[in-house]
């Protein structure tokens, strides 16, 4: 089990080095696939930010594949990737549509197998059992889908809060109480590293 669950994706030196230690070869090597919505012309600005992300670490652009799910109605062979890097938005309809590709299941198989999953936001929030945090609080996601099943991807039982503020800490607590399950909360450039039975918190440089 490798997990990178982030905040707001790869942009620190810190996290950098943490995606490079969980491969198994070297990062020239590494095929990644990039999982996103985006709709409209003007998202793709937040997708081409990975492709800039990875660059720096070392992955070469030919091995970066991009999947929209948004579009696509069937799962790509994920299996050939060694990580596979899933973007935020809008976290009950990423869900959704991760379900209806098929991807839940290779996903699942992906990590299980030895897999990379890195995680940027609402990829962060499904990697736990359930996804009920993701509309939680002033900043929450609207579920304008109407998505009754908020089982999340079960990669891990942490939940993360991304995105996280001194002035939500209330918020947090609050969700705290209603769950029996940990909350991790993360900041901009903050991440949690899970590497088998080893959890550990990367904060911000």
């Amino acid at each position: 089990m490798k997990l990178i669950l982030t905040s707001s994706g790869l942009g620190t030196s810190k996290l950098r080095r943490e995606f490079s230690n969980m491969l198994e070869k070297r990062v020239a090597l590494v095929k990644v696939m990039v999982i996103h919505t985006a709709k409209k012309s003007e998202h793709l600005v937040y997708v081409n930010e990975v492709g800039k992300e990875l660059g720096y670490i070392g992955v070469l652009h030919p091995n970066i594949t991009y999947f929209n799910i948004a579009r696509e109605r069937s799962s790509p062979k994920i299996s050939d990737y060694d990580a596979v890097y899933v973007c935020g938005g809008n976290t009950f309809y990423i869900l959704d549509r991760i379900r209806k590709t098929g991807l839940e299941r290779a996903i699942k198989k992906f990590v299980g197998n030895g897999g990379l999953y890195v995680g940027v936001s609402a990829g962060s929030i499904i990697a736990g059992q359930d996804i009920e945090i993701a509309g939680w609080g002033s900043e929450g996601d609207l579920n304008e889908i109407n998505l009754k099943d908020l089982r999340g991807l079960h990669l891990t039982d942490i939940a993360i809060f991304p995105h996280y503020k001194l002035r939500l800490r209330k918020e947090v607590e609050g969700f705290k109480q209603r769950v029996t399950y940990p909350i991790e909360v993360a900041k901009d450039g903050e991440a949690i590293i899970i590497k088998g039975r080893n959890i550990k918190k990367i904060k911000r440089d």
